[in-house]
């Protein structure tokens, strides 16, 4: 796969795979973190790695702080990875603390900065090589943002910054405050949520008018540089093998044509749905959403993987379920 990515462009020699730490640290409870979930991050890690994976993606929020909190035991155990890795989180999000504090999102200066010494804290590491915006906010203030990024930057404790789930008219807001420009923004991608790419075959159509996808999101992040991450890129197994009963006719057929496209190029189903992703233009770069160690070699044997034009066609259209008007 030789689409140069976007963060190559800022001088962030990332990885073509991110890992995503979601399912590391246990449940989402106030359990503490165990020997066993240190010893599946070091698996997770270490597949990674050996994989080529350099990029690790996380979240204040995931298993409410211990996914970070057991990559910072990782780094701990393995003196000098912290530099040989790409290190991102989000902040952001705010869940439910009683009565008259609701869930919320929160892009308040205070709290992108205390946010951030939490992850730093739980990380165990003085920088983030990125921090991500994680939902927007509809009471952001553009400026008081900026100045956050700004104190944050000066401080060392953050190298750049991004966005995630942002429309691109959301993003040109924000931009129009920053003195440096937005790294990454990272969306939900996948071959069974086609809306990002509907978007653009519907224009004109009474189609369109169904379609969610925000207009010119992905044209505003290929114009400007904007790194574009998927989350959830294995549509959570639904091509590669996982139960379908009850699911629809072009899922099932969906499935089937991946299967077959694996088989010809004997590679695992996942190779062949991640490659669909990055097959676009866009050179999307897709957050692996697992941490068992063999599916994350399964995932990176995408990098071998170039679909042909029709393949690519093939693969949307069977998803879609009808034919491109």
């Amino acid at each position: 796969m030789g689409k140069r990515l976007a963060l190559q462009h800022h001088g962030i020699e990332a990885s073509r795979l991110v890992l995503g730490c979601m399912g590391l640290g246990g449940g989402w409870d106030r359990e503490p973190v165990t020997q066993a979930h240190v010893k599946q991050a070091h698996e997770a890690v270490e597949a990674a790695l050996s994989a080529g994976i350099n990029m690790f993606d996380h979240a204040d929020i995931y298993t409410l702080g211990k996914a970070e909190e057991v990559f910072g035991r990782v780094l701990k155990e393995r003196p000098g990875l912290r530099e040989e890795i790409i290190l991102q989180s989000k902040c952001g999000i705010r869940f439910e603390e009683g009565p008259g504090r609701p869930g919320r999102y929160d892009f308040s200066k205070e709290h992108i900065l205390s946010s951030v010494d939490g992850i730093l804290q739980r990380l165990g590491t003085e920088y983030l090589d990125i921090l991500l915006l994680h939902r927007p906010d509809p009471l952001m203030e553009p400026e008081e943002v900026a100045e956050a990024f700004a104190q944050l930057k000066r401080s060392g404790k953050v190298k750049g910054f991004g966005v995630s789930n942002m429309s691109g008219g959301q993003m040109r807001f924000l931009q129009s405050a920053l003195d440096e420009p937005l790294l990454v923004n990272q969306l939900e991608l996948n071959l069974a949520k086609l809306d990002w790419v509907d978007a653009g075959v519907h224009v004109n159509q009474a189609a369109g008018t169904g379609v969610s996808f925000p207009d010119g999101t992905l044209e505003y992040c290929r114009s400007e540089k904007v790194q574009v991450q998927a989350w959830g890129p294995l549509a959570r197994g639904l091509f590669t093998g996982r139960d379908l009963a009850g699911e629809s006719d072009a899922v099932r057929a969906t499935a089937a044509l991946v299967a077959e496209l694996a088989e010809a190029r004997g590679v695992p189903r996942e190779a062949v749905v991640l490659a669909w992703l990055m097959r676009h233009p866009a050179g999307i770069q897709p957050v692996l959403g697992t941490v068992k160690p063999q599916r994350i070699a399964d995932c990176a044997e995408a990098l071998k993987v170039e679909l042909t034009r029709e393949e690519w066609y093939s693969l949307y259209v069977s998803s879609r379920g009808e034919r491109l008007p």
